[in-house]
């Protein structure tokens, strides 16, 4: 599977102030067959989903990569359920590693045991709004806290605020390391 070969949307700056950005399409980054694949791999993870529930996980997840490659400075964090659309990505290595080429840079994944006490509201809050300036609309059923998560999902990490300023997923290079 590949990534479509039309031009991804522009990532290299932000959208100007005050001019909100025409609402992008995360659907559009990957090419049909890439996008059913990726789908079909939350499927395999979460027996007895809903086939339009995955293709939702995977497009919020689509919306979190390209925000995490847009803004490589700010600590941002998805939800458990949007980490499954991230994880189903990353399995399809050539495609993850051709889409963060398109994207401008590669975002590594840093997990962690889920943990609901080391739940931030505020990294959530601010991961939205993120890619919200990048120009999507959130899928807000999605982007809830755990406690009031739509769907339960085979993922089992999350992501959370690190000390030192790293934050939970770190697109550049982090001195705290971390790892798959």
């Amino acid at each position: 599977m590949a990534c479509t070969t039309g031009n991804p949307p522009p990532c290299s700056s932000s959208p100007e102030p005050g001019n909100p950005p025409a609402t992008r399409d995360a659907r559009s980054l990957l090419s049909d067959a890439a996008f059913t694949g990726v789908m079909h791999t939350v499927l395999d993870n979460n027996p007895g989903m809903d086939p339009s529930m995955a293709g939702r996980i995977v497009v919020e997840g689509l919306k979190f990569v390209h925000a995490a490659a847009l803004f490589p400075t700010v600590p941002i964090s998805p939800t458990r359920v949007v980490d499954e659309g991230w994880h189903a990505l990353i399995l399809h290595t050539h495609l993850y590693a051709t889409l963060c080429s398109r994207l401008g840079r590669t975002v590594h994944h840093y997990p962690e045991r889920p943990d609901e006490s080391r739940h931030d509201p505020d990294v959530v809050t601010r991961t939205v709004a993120l890619i919200e300036q990048a120009g999507y609309t959130i899928d807000p059923d999605l982007w809830l806290e755990p406690r009031k998560s739509l769907v339960t999902v085979a993922a089992n990490c999350s992501h959370t605020q690190k000390p030192g300023g790293c934050g939970p997923i770190n697109p550049g290079n982090c001195a705290s390391g971390g790892g798959d």
